[in-house]
């Protein structure tokens, strides 16, 4: 496997070779996820999220599914001390933390059925962008629009749509119905609740900067205020990749006036949405 990634590497520039392991992690993982949880009833009926709970037996490929998504942010996590440090580490940081909490109290709590749920379903987006990143530095740049423009669209449906009617749904309601109410499924319907307002508020930030592509001419401004910028180092090298005269580079990797990319929105967006909770 190691032998496969490192002579893909070294296909194009050694910066696009980030993305290109990330694309290759992200899209196995959903795979995989996808292949497990086909034929389990909770996959299809959430209700059996709860049905004979706390008794779920965790199978292996449930057990390795869960180990390998903390592995993987736990290797993030201390991987950013040994990385080049960029503007947004703390940020970062305190993402890769809250991940890492939420998938132990899931598993600590025996959410292990919901929590795959929520684990398959942001595995599904974050792909669409890894490719997207790999075509800018291909130059194909219709590909990548295409690839931009189906991330937009997977990020509206799973996580503004599907995560709060089915998601959401389960934990406030069906498990209340089936259950009761307990301690634990109050902090955890509140630790979701707080990933719904992050999964609002970065579709928001895609969507202004679109809309400021499709409607002006020039670079687009910033639409965050300082306090609140966690902006990455890719900035230099996506610069270097992409043809400043697309529009689409403009809002993908392009440096704006103010230094807003969306690369510098999706270095926090990758991570943050892709936790349990």
């Amino acid at each position: 496997m190691y032998v496969v990634l490192y002579l893909w590497s070294s296909l194009t520039v050694n910066s696009c070779s980030t993305h290109k392991w990330r694309f290759t992690y992200y899209f196995s993982i959903f795979v995989y996820g996808v292949v497990i949880l086909w034929d389990k009833p909770w996959l299809w009926d959430t209700k059996f999220c709860w049905f004979d709970f706390p008794h779920h037996h965790i199978s292996s490929d449930l057990y390795w599914y869960y180990m390998i998504e903390m592995s993987f942010y736990w290797a993030l996590m201390f991987s950013q001390f040994a990385d080049v440090k960029r503007k947004d580490f703390w940020e970062m940081f305190i993402h890769h933390c809250a991940t890492l909490f939420l998938m132990f109290f899931s598993w600590n709590a025996n959410f292990v059925r919901v929590g795959t749920l929520i684990l398959v379903l942001h595995d599904l987006v974050d792909f669409w962008l890894e490719a997207a990143k790999m075509c800018l530095y291909c130059k194909k740049q219709s590909l990548c629009d295409m690839l931009f423009a189906v991330f937009a669209v997977m990020w509206f449906v799973t996580r503004l749509v599907v995560y709060p009617v089915r998601i959401m749904y389960t934990t406030f309601f069906d498990s209340g119905a089936i259950l009761g109410t307990f301690p634990s499924m109050h902090f955890f319907n509140i630790l979701l609740t707080l990933l719904f307002i992050l999964h609002i508020y970065w579709f928001s930030l895609i969507v202004a900067l679109v809309y400021n592509v499709l409607t002006k001419k020039d670079d687009i401004t910033d639409i965050r205020s300082d306090e609140e910028e966690a902006i990455s180092e890719d900035i230099d090298e996506f610069s270097n990749a992409v043809n400043h005269n697309s529009k689409s580079s403009k809002y993908i990797n392009g440096k704006a006036k103010n230094g807003v990319h969306l690369n510098g929105t999706t270095s926090v967006m990758n991570g943050s949405t892709h936790s349990i909770g």
